[in-house]
């Protein structure tokens, strides 16, 4: 049983998954503008989310664990200490897929997660995995009219 928790609805919503999608493809931009091989890319686009593993200690960790590797916060720290130390790569590149990832995420309608459980999201409950421990994503059947 999942506990409710407060989340964006309507418009303000599809602004915030706008605001994903145009966050991935500036950040995808940019990593081309550096000329790094799309490989890189590709094999990292996911590493943030490693995080899911602090959920493994339990869910208030997991949550805090993955919002923290899921603001676009974490990336621009990554963009300031590659300035201060005069690494520009690692701001083009590993900055650049972080931030192409949350964006990514948004735009799909995955949000930053509360303790009380994951499906808890401030963009609404997580239709996956299922409730019933199942493995293969489901969603609600529509009713289609008699038959």
């Amino acid at each position: 049983m999942m506990l409710d928790a407060p989340a964006v609805r309507g418009q303000p919503r599809l602004y915030l998954q706008l605001e994903g999608g145009a966050l991935l493809a500036l950040a995808t931009a940019v990593y081309a503008w550096g000329g790094a091989p799309w490989w890189i890319y590709a094999v990292f686009f996911f590493a943030p989310d490693i995080s899911f593993l602090a959920y493994f200690v339990g869910p208030r960790t997991g949550a805090m664990v993955y919002n923290a590797m899921h603001t676009s916060l974490a990336p621009a720290i990554l963009v300031a200490l590659a300035a201060a130390a005069e690494y520009l790569p690692l701001a083009t590149v590993g900055a650049a897929i972080w931030a192409a990832h949350i964006g990514y995420d948004r735009l799909l309608g995955y949000g930053l997660k509360y303790p009380a459980g994951y499906k808890l999201t401030h963009l609404g409950e997580l239709w996956w995995p299922p409730a019933d421990g199942g493995w293969l994503p489901r969603r609600p059947p529509t009713h289609a009219g008699p038959c």
